[in-house]
């Protein structure tokens, strides 16, 4: 449930109060659209606490952008009174892009505004340097409106693990492929021509959850990704927890109890190295399951019945629940949701990692609602998330 808005004020406030104000009543009105559409102007008035006239200030803002539309049916409150006209989110007009550099590859894709994934292209990397990688993702994702005639691109987000300043538009450090200090915000605005949204991927998708998951409306969440980055997101009372320079979440090098992993840092069993995709393509090519790097392969072996490939996912699972654990005793969050290869993709990984965790937070842990599309999704949530934050700065008339 959105947030209620403070009740208007009679006396004046700073300027800087009344956009805040103004900021947050925008924001209310369009997140009861989207979770609520169709939905009377005056619902969205009791669910707010704003005046109808507030509601029906924004609405008429909003419809006039093409954000909103009423419906096509009139509607009549128990079958008395003039009937009314819902409105409801316009998912036809508008897309956002998205951008999710992963270490073997890069995802553009174009969301709608329910977080729905329209197109997608993605590239395999041919170097990591990261000019040539942003260079070929802005090219891409300039060409994929073109598969979508009659849409209006309304920002880029970009994604990627490791630490991501979400002010400074930078990539701090990305070990994995070698990035430091890289200004993405101003390297793809040049080339897109569009604004350009930044943050760590399992901010980005633990807002995607926050606005289109299944926990949406929880009090607190808890996102743990573990792909090739390890990493962690925090949310609590609708806000994502960033920190200085946006380093929370930073858990790569946590010690792992009996890890034998050696790490790049200097030590040994580093949470990132034990759980690392390729640590489990590494042990799976040692167990004679395959011999590539890709770990759906690994999936597709368990799927296929290799006992091997099937336990190998389920040791995984199991650490990355037992890094969960010391996760939950220290934020003691509402619900939990994990992006991780094993739990998005089998019953017994699931069940495994909660048997870690412990039977009393078991039924609070849940895959990511979006497991076949998450680096599109990764990406292009950024960017909607900026839009639900603040719709008067991210409108068409401002873009």
């Amino acid at each position: 449930m959105p947030r209620t808005a403070a009740p208007l004020l009679t006396s004046p406030i700073p300027r800087v109060a009344d956009s805040d104000r103004r900021r947050t009543s925008a924001s209310v009105v369009l997140r009861s659209v989207l979770e609520h559409g169709p939905v009377a102007r005056s619902t969205i008035a009791r669910l707010t606490g704003l005046s109808p006239a507030s509601v029906t200030d924004y609405c008429a803002r909003f419809s006039a952008w093409g954000l909103i539309r009423e419906s096509a049916v009139p509607r009549r409150s128990k079958g008395v009174g003039r009937p009314h006209l819902p409105v409801d989110l316009d998912d036809t007009r508008f897309v956002v892009g998205g951008v999710h550099v992963a270490v073997p590859c890069t995802t553009v894709a174009l969301l709608d505004l329910r977080g729905r994934v329209v197109a997608r292209s993605e590239l395999r990397h041919e170097g990591t340097e990261p000019a040539r990688v942003l260079a070929r993702a802005a090219d891409a994702l300039v060409a994929l409106p073109a598969g979508v005639p009659g849409v209006r691109v309304l920002g880029v987000g970009f994604a990627a693990g490791g630490w991501v300043d979400r002010d400074s538009g930078t990539v701090v450090e990305h070990p994995l492929l070698g990035w430091r200090e890289v200004p993405v915000r101003e390297l793809l605005g040049a080339r897109t021509g569009l604004p350009v949204h930044v943050d760590g991927h399992a901010r980005a998708l633990v807002n995607a959850e926050r606005l289109f998951g299944r926990v949406r409306g929880s009090g607190s969440v808890l996102h743990l990704f573990a792909g090739n980055m390890v990493d962690a997101a925090f949310t609590t009372h609708d806000e994502v927890h960033h920190g200085p320079r946006s380093q929370a979440g930073t858990i790569a090098h946590l010690p792992v109890p009996g890890g034998t992993e050696p790490c790049d840092c200097g030590r040994v069993g580093c949470l990132q190295v034990e759980l690392s995709e390729r640590t489990l393509c590494r042990r799976a090519r040692e167990a004679g399951v395959g011999d590539g790097v890709n770990p759906m392969r690994v999936v597709g072996a368990a799927a296929a019945g290799d006992p091997v490939a099937a336990r190998l996912l389920r040791e995984r699972s199991r650490r990355v629940g037992g890094a969960l654990g010391l996760l939950l005793d220290v934020l003691n969050p509402e619900r939990v949701v994990v992006t991780e290869i094993g739990v998005m993709h089998r019953e017994d990984c699931l069940a495994a990692l909660r048997e870690e965790v412990g039977a009393d937070r078991a039924a609070t842990v849940s895959p990511i609602s979006f497991p076949d599309s998450v680096p599109a999704v990764a990406g292009g949530s950024v960017a909607l998330d900026v839009l639900y934050r603040d719709p008067l700065a991210v409108s068409p008339e401002a873009t």
